[in-house]
């Protein structure tokens, strides 16, 4: 790699010792459940997740209740997906200079904030178009700040040699979200359009609780004051851009993202769901059958990407994807589509564990939060392009021209895995030995 790994101590008085049971970071002994520190982490993310994939399902229910249109509809996914990619910045370089614990607590108090607030509106009937569009665009960019903030949080708080197994556990967290999110916003939904939205501000006040559980330093020592800067701030591309292996991963995923976004995915399955005259719960449980498949997924990633090549895990996704687009073509019924989502997002959790395995390994912790920032930048970045075109090329031509595109371009993106690097990836824990 052409990045070198440094381990700079913990700073002094920013958080107790480690108490019993807590597991030092350094130490890779003890079982990854047992690191008490991590869990608090994990399990905070989990709430605010939880609370980010009920969203994913109660914005576009509103704006289709609303404004009848699931163009509109995706334009506000569109403008979620472009302010979480510019928070993601800003919050992994606030993450390589302020106090990680902090950052996560105001998000989580910001977000709680505005949701009661915006739950208040709903209930008082005041609700417009353009007050959706900026309680859903400040709430993304709050998530979008604390995301990288968190990940770069763990290691510090996880031995270099567990890397791989708290990335997997991570995807068990990010695809149960997707999973119990969308049924439990569909059924809350149905009774009443505030609801959504007072559940997900009560998830935000207890992951706020369990982020002031952690005891461990969130972050190594920084090597004097680093003032924020543009050139600092876009530092983690430059990082990305000279890696061998991180750069032509990263660009596939660009690619795969601009036909299999989760929020364009979920768009396309509910407004044709809701075209075949789908109930509020059924639309829920579609959305939730594609995350179950992200779910399975994530349960086994851990056991996938110790036994499974890389390079085997990449390429099976990346072609699995444009032969699943095909089948929702002639897929009947709702609940089949969901199904066929799921399968395609079940390859996701092994991909995205090695993926973040590398870049644990391979970037220094002071450099960690601008590059995680700057990974959740990239991999957005073909997202809101590809909700728009779910929405606008279904009210065009309704579901199977939207099918069709999918299948087109996650086909042509394929092709960048055929490249040698990609053909010939290193196992991570490889890279950490270097």
């Amino acid at each position: 790699m052409t990045i070198e790994q440094r381990h700079p101590s913990p700073p002094p008085d920013t958080a107790s010792p480690p108490g019993p049971g807590t597991v030092a970071p350094g130490d890779g002994s003890a079982p990854l459940l047992r690191n008490q520190d991590f869990q608090a982490l994990w399990s905070s993310r989990f709430l605010a997740g939880l609370g980010k994939e009920s969203g994913e399902v109660a914005y576009p229910l509103l704006m289709l209740t609303l404004a009848g249109s699931a163009a509109e509809a995706g334009f506000v996914g569109a403008a979620q997906v472009a302010t979480t990619m510019v928070a993601a910045v800003l919050g992994g370089s606030l993450a390589d200079r302020v106090n990680r614990r902090a950052v996560l607590l105001v998000c989580d108090l910001g977000r709680l904030l505005l949701l009661v607030a915006f739950a208040g509106t709903l209930i008082g009937g005041h609700a417009t178009v353009p007050v959706v569009v900026a309680v859903a665009v400040m709430s993304s960019a709050l998530m979008g700040v604390s995301n990288p903030v968190a990940m770069a949080a763990i290691k510090q708080l996880v031995p270099p040699a567990q890397m791989a197994d708290a990335a997997a556990q991570n995807q068990i967290r990010f695809f149960t979200t997707t999973t119990l999110g969308p049924p439990v916003a569909g059924f809350l939904f149905s009774l009443g359009r505030a609801y959504p939205f007072l559940a997900e501000a009560v998830l935000y006040l207890v992951s706020g609780a369990l982020t002031l559980r952690i005891r461990r330093p969130m972050q190594a020592r920084l090597d004097g004051a680093e003032r924020m800067s543009l050139h600092g701030a876009v530092r983690g591309f430059a990082l990305l851009a000279r890696d061998p292996i991180l750069r032509p991963m990263l660009a596939w995923i660009v690619c795969f993202n601009l036909a299999f976004t989760q929020t364009g995915a979920f768009l396309a399955l509910i407004a044709t769901a809701d075209d075949r005259g789908a109930s509020h719960f059924v639309v829920g449980l579609t959305v939730s059958l594609a995350g179950t498949g992200g779910l399975v997924g994530a349960l086994a990633a851990g056991v996938v990407v110790r036994q499974v090549r890389p390079s085997a895990i990449f390429l099976f996704t990346a072609w699995s994807a444009p032969v699943c687009a095909l089948a929702l073509l002639v897929a009947p019924g709702v609940l089949s589509l969901g199904l066929i989502v799921g399968f395609v997002f079940a390859a996701v959790p092994s991909v995205n564990a090695v993926f973040y395995s590398y870049v644990a390994t391979s970037v220094p912790d002071r450099y960690q939060g601008r590059a995680l920032g700057a990974v959740t930048f990239m991999a957005l970045l073909s997202q809101p392009v590809g909700i728009v075109a779910v929405g606008l090329l279904f009210d065009l031509a309704g579901p199977i021209l939207v099918f069709l595109m999918m299948a087109v371009v996650s086909a042509l993106a394929a092709l960048l895995t055929l490249g040698p690097t990609m053909r010939d990836l290193p196992r991570p824990e490889e890279i950490a030995r270097r």
